[in-house]
Parts: C-alpha cells; sequence; structure tokens
C-alpha cells in the first residue's frame, strides 16, 4: 500500500503520501469520496516514474481531519494552495478528481501562478445541477439528520460494490474507517454548498488560463459526462477525454486514467 503520513497545514492534520523523489514534475493529487488517497494505488507506481507525487486526503475526507470553514469548494480550493506552500511544492499540476475538481477550478482562478496544470472530472461542475443518485440527494435533501441514522459503513460499501474493478480488502477497509461516527455526515456538508457556490465557480471559468484536462466517465450515473462538457464548453485552455467506464475512473481504468495524467503533464507549452 501507498506510505502515508500526518502534517499540519493551517492548523489542520492531513493524512498524505510523498513520493518524495526529486523530480522536474510535481503532481499534487486529492482524494476522492468517500475514498482516500488510497484510490489512487491502481495509477500510483505508474505516475511516480513521471512525476514527484503529493498526495492528500482533503479535510474532512478520508484520515484528515475536518474543520467547518473548510467545507466548501472555495474554502478547499483557497486551503489547497496552503498545501502547495506549506509543502514547497513548487507549481504543481493538480491531479483533483470527484469533490477536488471544483475546488481545484476555485484555486486556479485564485492564484493561477501556483499551478501547472489541472487534471480534474467526475465532479459536480453543471448549472441547473446535473446528478445521479445518491449524490443528487446528498447535495439538495433538506433533511441532513436523517442521514445521520444511517451505518455510514453501509453507504461508503455500497459505493465501493458499485466500482466495476477489484478493490483490495484493506483499502476497502480504509474507506469504511474514513467515515465512521459522524465523519460521513460531517462530509456531505462540502457537496451541500454545491448548489450556492457552483453558480459563483461557473461565472469564474472564462477567466482561468490555466491548462485544464477533463476525464470523465461515459457511463458516470452519479455524476454524467455533461458536467465535464459545461467545463469544456467554458474553460478557455481545457481538453476532454471521454473514458469507457463508470465514476471510478481511477480504479475502473487506471492505465487510461494515468495515461491522460501523463500527456497532461508532459504536453508542451
Amino acid at each position: 500500500m501507498i506510505k502515508t503520513q500526518f502534517r499540519i497545514v493551517d492548523g489542520v492534520q492531513i493524512r498524505y503520501a510523498d513520493t518524495g523523489e526529486p523530480h522536474d514534475t510535481t503532481v499534487l493529487l486529492t482524494s476522492p469520496w468517500p475514498e482516500s488517497l488510497y484510490a489512487f494505488s491502481s495509477v500510483w507506481t505508474t505516475l511516480a516514474e513521471h512525476a514527484r507525487l503529493f498526495a492528500i486526503d482533503l479535510p474532512g475526507f478520508g484520515a484528515s481531519e475536518g474543520r467547518d470553514d473548510l467545507m466548501s469548494p472555495r474554502a478547499m480550493g483557497d486551503f489547497l494552495t496552503k498545501v502547495i506552500a506549506a509543502a514547497d511544492l513548487d507549481q504543481p499540476y493538480i491531479v483533483a478528481p470527484d469533490v477536488g475538481t471544483a475546488a481545484a477550478l476555485f484555486a486556479a482562478a485564485q492564484q493561477p501562478e501556483r499551478i501547472a496544470g489541472l487534471i480534474v472530472g467526475t465532479g459536480a461542475a453543471s448549472v441547473p445541477l446535473e446528478l445521479g443518485e445518491p449524490l443528487a440527494s446528498w447535495v439538495v435533501d433538506p433533511d441532513l439528520g436523517k442521514y445521520r441514522k444511517i451505518d455510514p459503513s453501509v453507504i461508503v460499501n455500497v459505493a465501493v460494490d458499485g466500482i466495476a474493478a477489484e478493490v483490495p480488502e484493506e483499502i476497502r477497509a480504509d474507506y469504511v474507517a474514513s467515515y465512521q461516527g459522524d465523519r460521513f455526515v460531517e462530509s456531505m456538508r462540502y457537496v451541500r454548498r454545491y448548489p450556492q457556490e457552483l453558480p459563483e465557480l461557473r461565472d469564474l471559468l472564462p477567466t482561468i488560463t490555466t491548462p485544464v484536462t477533463l476525464i470523465n466517465g461515459r457511463h458516470d450515473r452519479v455524476v454524467p459526462l455533461s458536467n465535464a462538457e459545461f467545463l469544456d464548453a467554458r474553460l478557455p485552455n481545457s481538453r476532454l477525454v471521454a473514458v469507457d467506464s463508470g465514476h471510478f475512473i481511477w480504479e475502473e481504468a487506471p492505465e487510461q486514467y494515468a495515461g491522460t495524467v501523463i500527456e497532461a503533464i508532459t504536453a508542451k507549452a
């Protein structure tokens, strides 16, 4: 498994993994939900041949400590720039699938000089919202309390069971452990900011000149391809790659996912 450590960034303890090998290129990876940085296990070795990798569990996700004021895409985008500074990552590429997509785009809008490029997708972006279940309900259901009555391990296991690939038991166990107690419900607060903040992001998209590679599964029923198409139509410097997979591309189609990332980080300016 990927070797992980903990450190404090902006007063929050985060779990991270760092290949540490000096390299001309650095890639910051952010955890998808309801998973953790171990979601990148199938692409880790391949990507490490091309860059220094620094992966994090976003605050409130995986095994990282949460903090209420960070549970929104805009705030998380600001946090990503603090990670870059704190870990001395210089000007990394950011691989931010799923919940990291909006955060990485906000970061590129706020501090483009800190980011070499983005590889995002499978994250909510469309205005109005275009989401499948169960994510759509998690975002808009007015009754958050009822989710506290559900065993979070059931929610996570159902999500993992939907991955069209074998997930090692030790990684599944990490996903389940990451959202025990109130952690899953508390992590929902982030996506419940989508209705307020995605319109703000939409208005910023034409100003983002950072190169953006969008990668999305053609058969993603949770975050349909239309979300990546929405971004591609509005970003001035983007490329869309549609993969023959469902939502969890990094695990379902790791060769294509890694290949797309490598193309993005080795492209000539």
